[in-house]
């Protein structure tokens, strides 16, 4: 089971719900490394990818660096493992996107980053809307949508990553 990590982040990323093998290694995107990859390549995490490959390092940035040290959250709209999307089922975001607004309200992080279309739509249960920042947001928190981290190619994501740190004031690449 993933423990979402969730307190004061500069940057908080929501994914739609976690894969089997990530669910079960207790860390997100762990069942497919690219996400993190991503996040390294585009300098918000410090460690490099032959770093991130090994489960038990990861594990081990992920319950000690990632919202500690790097003030990065992480939590999934849906805490429910599927092999893909298509098994989710109707109305059951609801509790997760109540909780999300919630968590934003009370840790304001500069900005929420959703981890793909459908958990954006599955968000705000809607279509309509583009890539990239959002007219909506909560407070001062700022909302972008990126790319899902394994379709396409990565320097979309890591552009939209480094985009993103910099309006977190996380960088300055």
């Amino acid at each position: 089971m993933i423990h979402y990590q969730y307190k004061k982040p500069q940057i908080l990323f929501v994914g739609i719900n976690p894969h089997f093998g990530s669910y079960d290694k207790g860390v997100p995107f762990s069942n497919n490394k690219m996400f993190w990859y991503l996040l390294s390549d585009a300098g918000i995490i410090g460690e490099k990818r032959n770093e991130l490959k090994d489960d038990d390092s990861l594990r081990l940035l992920y319950n000690t660096k990632f919202n500690k040290f790097y003030k990065l959250g992480f939590i999934n709209i849906i805490n429910r493992p599927t092999r893909d999307v298509s098994k989710i089922h109707t109305g059951e975001e609801l509790p997760g996107r109540k909780k999300i607004c919630s968590i934003i309200k009370e840790e304001k992080p500069k900005v929420v980053c959703f981890i793909g279309k459908i958990t954006y739509e599955k968000y705000i249960n809607s279509k309509d809307f583009t890539f990239g920042w959002q007219k909506e947001s909560i407070g001062e928190t700022k909302f972008y949508v990126m790319h899902f981290p394994l379709r396409g190619e990565a320097v979309i994501r890591i552009n939209e990553l480094k985009e993103i740190a910099r309006a977190a004031s996380f960088f300055n690449p």
